[in-house]
């Protein structure tokens, strides 16, 4: 009997011991939620599957939430009932949001928490200030870095006698307009216009989008895109609309893009990320090149980014954000953002990375992949143009795309239009800075 009970003890110990062995062995699971799609996803994928390989420890599971807005919109609610991701995505206009909503982990905090000594100033300033609180401390992680450029048909470029794109936008009055006169179904078109002709505009000609330096000094921020400025250049779209010089294709990218790659307009506006997609669909010989400016203005501003970052949010044990930390510090290193580069068009975010590109003579063989790193980096970053950092930005850009609509649909002037916007985003600033005090 004796000899028995021993077996059973020895056998239930060492079943103990094997059962606790894999519990051990186990990977720990990090949720990240993002809103990539097609292509962009492939590739973060790519990154996804080579940190998994790369350790045993944790397992990271990216999960497509939908549009940006979607993505956002599911954290905050999956916040609330405690079953929040480890890892967000959230596009820039969602920053101040992020910041005032009290379930996130600063990245500057997670990293110096977790023994990660990170050197901030490798990173690309311009992309790093428009995540750092006013404690001048990192809140997110830059990730899907990008800011727009021009896109341009050289062989429609051609037909028209046309050498190079505009600098200037009388430059660009004249190229339309010898575009469509040789054959261009329209001269131009632009993807995300809010981003494109407000918020570019804006940083490029040194215009304040708002009062309390756009946002970062104070939430009782006003906007102010109804200046002569503004009011000038929307202005003149709507002529230009009026002899097909200009089309509006809608909100954000697919129907601009369409329009671009089917040759139905011949200069396109959009962001640097969608360089892969025109790369893959273009059949004619194309090119890039900085946004037009102001002829009166003789430096230009950098402009700012689009995008979004990674947010780490609060209420999971402490051990699972080494793991946090280890993949974040993983998609920063050199070689998985050059291929996030590559791939994709979005910024290197990291100097090390940018200049490893350099030296290999990457941009020699690609040189439309640096037009936008080096429209953004022309300049040291102002007040008015190293971002921005308005509350419920996503219902302002909303907003501000009704009523350009209403300009393009010829039921209100630039000036009411614009007027009006202001007007509607101050009501939405006033609630917003209620709800956070």
């Amino acid at each position: 009997m004796k000899h028995r009970q021993l077996t059973f003890v020895l056998t239930m110990g060492i079943l103990a011991i094997f059962l606790a062995s894999n519990a051990l062995a186990a990977p720990i699971d990090i949720q990240f939620w993002h809103a990539q799609r097609g292509p962009r996803a492939d590739t973060l994928n790519k990154m996804v599957d080579a940190f998994n390989k790369s350790q045993t420890q944790y397992l990271v599971v990216a999960s497509e939430k939908g549009s940006y807005d979607e993505t956002m919109n599911a954290g905050i609610a999956a916040f609330r009932s405690n079953k929040q991701p480890h890892i967000l995505q959230v596009y820039e206009v969602g920053t101040q949001t992020m910041m005032l909503s009290k379930a996130i982990y600063p990245v500057y905090d997670l990293m110096k928490d977790t023994g990660h000594k990170v050197d901030w100033k490798s990173y690309l300033q311009p992309v790093l200030s428009y995540y750092v609180a006013s404690n001048g401390e990192l809140q997110s992680l830059p990730f899907n870095s990008s800011t727009p450029i021009m896109f341009y048909n050289k062989d429609l470029f051609k037909k028209a006698g046309l050498t190079g794109p505009p600098r200037t936008w009388d430059e660009m009055g004249e190229a339309t307009a010898k575009l469509v006169a040789s054959g261009a179904e329209y001269g131009m078109t632009v993807a995300w216009q809010t981003w494109v002709m407000i918020e570019n505009y804006s940083a490029i000609h040194n215009l304040p989008l708002s009062t309390k330096a756009n946002g970062f000094d104070g939430l009782d921020t006003e906007l102010t895109i109804n200046n002569p400025m503004v009011v000038k250049h929307m202005e003149r779209l709507k002529t230009w609309m009026n002899d097909k010089r200009f089309t509006y294709e809608e909100r954000e990218y697919k129907g601009p893009e369409a329009a671009f790659i089917s040759g139905k307009c011949a200069i396109l506006m959009d962001s640097i990320s969608a360089i892969g997609a025109l790369k893959k669909n273009i059949k004619f010989d194309w090119g890039a090149a900085p946004l037009p400016v102001e002829a009166s203005m003789k430096d230009p501003q950098n402009s700012i980014i689009g995008g979004a970052s990674l947010w780490v949010l609060k209420g999971h044990p402490k051990n699972e954000y080494q793991g946090v930390a280890d993949f974040l510090a993983f998609l920063a290193n050199e070689e998985m953002q050059i291929l996030w580069h590559k791939e994709t068009g979005y910024f290197p975010i990291t100097l090390q990375a940018y200049n490893k590109l350099k030296a290999d003579g990457y941009y020699n063989q690609e040189p439309l992949q640096e037009v936008g790193i080096l429209q953004m980096t022309r300049r040291d970053p102002t007040v008015n143009s190293r971002g921005i950092r308005l509350g419920s930005f996503p219902q302002i850009r909303d907003v501000m795309n009704e009523e350009l609509e209403m300009l393009w649909q010829g039921k209100k002037s630039a000036k009411q239009a614009l007027d009006e916007a202001v007007s509607r985003s101050n009501e939405i600033l006033r609630q917003f800075e209620k709800r956070s005090q």
